[in-house]
């Protein structure tokens, strides 16, 4: 419409007014055009992903400075091929390996890092002392890979040549070399500074450069993409180091912060405290942070929006306040009610729980709205009144199919993977226990007062029959309702960088 009315102006208008014209008619249209195109622009989502990941270490990470900006106190290795300058550190043509002294599990490393044209370093995680970075540990690749070095032209006939890269996928910058490639376009130009964090949590590995996530991957899904054996793969920890190649590149800022499991019970000098790097969960006055379930099926209330959602919410959180109390500094449930919830969603954490059953109660805890971590009475036989205890091990085992007799704490609905717990720990019925639960990916790690009873086991995505779907990545945590008293005190939850 706009360029017809611009053609007809144009043949019987003069100039000056065409100008005119021109700026009143077809420019507001070339800007409404920009603007609804700006609008159709979706986020980056490697950008609002590092966003996220970088805000919840801001919160819990506690750095150590690995480099004191003078010399190389605390590192070891080729300590003749990397020098301190002006706050520095740097590899100098010719250097090699260089180790910190500690080793590290699980960790988030940060640090900046400056190339030279063609610059090659790398950042070797797990990695044993002497050990080659891609070879006995991992290797995220330090480099700059549009380099001439690493660029040619091919000849397209006609005169046409193209630009073509020697390097493989998992050679860039960021990619975890050999095993899994990063994401690309997020390095700054040689000679400008970058900022870099690597977090290694488990299995779990993320690379985020300059503020995108360029490497978000779980090693125990990953078959290496050169085709090669990484044994360092599954290192569980090791040295980080420096994976100089000879080429000059700078270094500063290198800090880590250990995310290594926590000890089995929190350090609280009293009720209701959190420990150092942990957020109470509950205050020991009131339900502020917790919601009321708005339905039991988490994929159906998470396809609840707008009015529907609020309506079904305040229904729930009506019910919450009517069964769930504070009595003395402990979270009191009647056994009339439903589920307690957490008002934020959870992605990775470790979280801390103490609670208290009556004889013969039923309860457990849904991580990311999933079920569920059991909690029952291991010396209830479930016998009918009036009818005799079971009289020897086959007769009490008949009576337990249900796997009650071997305690709290398993991954009760899991069908694919192990849902009992490993060893009986559980005190008895009136006596407080404590949780250390934690969660990395999908995988669910639980101590039971001190006791380690299930090890990094898959929790499986109960709502899901088909088997195909996964755990969703963060969700509310939930008290479960299951017909019996229940005493909760001490929830604290450490989030992880996810």
């Amino acid at each position: 419409m706009v360029e017809r009315l611009v053609y007809i102006l144009m043949r019987n208008t003069p100039m000056s007014r065409i100008m005119m014209l021109f700026a009143l008619v077809v420019l507001p249209a070339a800007l409404l055009r920009a603007q609804e195109e700006k609008a159709a622009q979706k986020p980056d989502a490697n950008i609002e992903a590092g966003k996220s990941t970088l805000s919840i270490l801001e919160q819990t990470a506690r750095w150590t400075k690995l480099f004191n900006g003078k010399d190389l106190t605390g590192w070891t290795g080729d300590t003749e091929g990397y020098i301190a300058k002006d706050g520095n550190l740097v590899c100098k043509a010719g250097g090699k390996n260089l180790y910190t002294a500690k080793e590290y599990s699980d960790f988030a490393f940060s640090f900046e890092f400056k190339l030279e044209e063609s610059g090659n370093n790398g950042i070797g995680i797990r990695v044993p002392m002497g050990g080659h970075a891609s070879g006995s540990g991992m290797e995220i690749q330090i480099l700059d890979h549009n380099g001439s070095k690493y660029s040619g032209e091919a000849d397209m006939g006609g005169g046409k040549t193209r630009k073509l890269s020697w390097l493989k996928p998992w050679q860039y910058h960021g990619s975890i070399y050999g095993i899994v490639p990063s994401k690309t376009g997020y390095l700054k130009p040689v000679g400008e500074w970058n900022s870099e964090t690597i977090i290694a949590i488990e299995d779990h590995i993320m690379v985020i450069l300059n503020g995108a996530v360029i490497v978000d991957t779980f090693l125990d899904d990953v078959t290496p993409v050169d085709g090669g054996v990484h044994p360092g793969m599954k290192n569980k920890k090791g040295h980080i180091s420096l994976a100089g190649h000879s080429d000059h590149v700078e270094f500063r800022n290198l800090s880590v912060a250990d995310y290594s499991p926590s000890p089995t019970s929190p350090d609280s000098e009293t009720d209701n405290t959190p420990p150092d790097g942990f957020s109470a969960m509950f205050n020991g006055r009131d339900l502020t942070g917790w919601k009321g379930l708005a339905h039991k099926n988490a994929n159906d209330r998470r396809a609840l929006t707008g009015d529907a959602l609020a309506t079904a919410q305040a229904t729930a959180d009506t019910v919450m306040n009517d069964h769930w109390s504070v009595v003395e500094g402990i979270l009191t449930y009647d056994g009339k009610g439903q589920s307690l919830c957490t008002a934020k969603d959870y992605g990775d954490f470790e979280f801390y729980c103490d609670w208290k059953i009556p004889p013969g109660a039923d309860s457990g805890i849904y991580l990311r709205g999933t079920p569920q971590v059991q909690i029952w009475d291991p010396w209830d036989p479930r016998v009918k009144p009036g009818a005799d205890p079971p009289a020897n091990a086959e007769e009490w085992v008949r009576q337990y199919a249900n796997g009650r007799n071997l305690g709290s704490g398993g991954l009760w609905n899991n069908k694919r993977w192990r849902n009992a717990p490993t060893t009986l720990a559980d005190r008895k019925p009136g006596e407080w226990n404590t949780f250390l639960i934690r969660m990395v990916g999908d995988k669910v790690t639980i101590w039971l007062n001190g006791k380690l009873i299930v090890n990094r086991v898959a929790l499986e995505n109960y709502w899901d029959k088909t088997g195909t779907i996964p755990l969703v990545r963060a969700d509310q945590i939930e008290l479960q309702h299951h017909g019996s008293e229940l005493f909760f005190r001490n929830l604290y939850i450490r989030e992880l960088p996810y």
